[in-house]
């Protein structure tokens, strides 16, 4: 496929923001999701929660700054915001599975266009372990899922049906690549937003499914 500019990974991110409102409880995911705990306003009052058993997170330490103790669920150094509070993984499994997750941001490897999720393993990586993906997506809320539009190979990660394992059924409520905003609806894919420059007839031709333009396509607003 030809090459696209499209939003970096930081945009993206930024553009997740503004889906989240102030009091939420909102996990973040491994990987891209990530970004989004440095790029939250400090007057902010989203209260950033991983399921190692830590609430109300904020960006990552600097480097030779951070403390062992304060990681996120991926093990990378965080810094802790007002409030912040701490508790063993049951606790924080009871929280997610109790349905007290606002939010979800996560990763994506396929999303279907019934919303189902796989983001843990790809047939070529053998075997894997899905951690608490499963249970964050099937209990959040509302799950995002932030991920590039296709594999750095140009296949399609926005599919009719997912072919690899997943996380979780029909749970995906919006998406966001560095293409587009898309909206995971009971008739299918639902284009809401395109990144500047990028026509819906390219976001269509990158999609293995059926793209339904809203009724006002808007340019991606940070």
């Amino acid at each position: 496929m030809d090459v696209v500019a499209g939003l970096t990974r930081e945009l993206m991110a930024l553009r997740a923001l503004h889906e989240l409102q102030d009091g939420w409880v909102v996990n973040l995911g491994l990987g891209m999701p990530t970004l989004l705990a440095d790029l939250l306003p400090p007057d902010r009052e989203i209260y950033l929660h991983a399921e190692n058993g830590l609430l109300g997170f904020g960006p990552y330490a600097e480097e030779g700054m951070g403390d062992p103790d304060f990681v996120n669920a991926g093990g990378q150094p965080v810094t802790l915001r007002p409030g912040a509070s701490f508790f063993d993984s049951a606790a924080s499994f009871a929280i997610v599975r109790g349905g007290r997750l606002d939010a979800a941001v996560l990763g994506g490897m396929q999303v279907a266009e019934n919303g189902d999720l796989a983001n843990w393993m790809t047939p070529s990586r053998g075997l894997g372990g899905v951690g608490g993906a499963m249970d964050i997506a099937a209990s959040a809320r509302r799950v995002i899922v932030l991920m590039e539009h296709t594999t750095r190979a140009g296949e399609p990660k926005l599919v009719q049906r997912c072919t690899y394992p997943l996380t979780a059924a029909g749970v995906v409520d919006l998406i966001i690549t560095d293409l587009a905003v898309i909206a995971v609806t009971p008739g299918g894919f639902e284009l809401r937003e395109l990144a500047p420059g990028v026509p819906f007839v390219e976001v269509q031709r990158r999609t293995d499914a059926s793209l339904r333009a809203a009724a006002e396509i808007r340019e991606i607003g940070l």
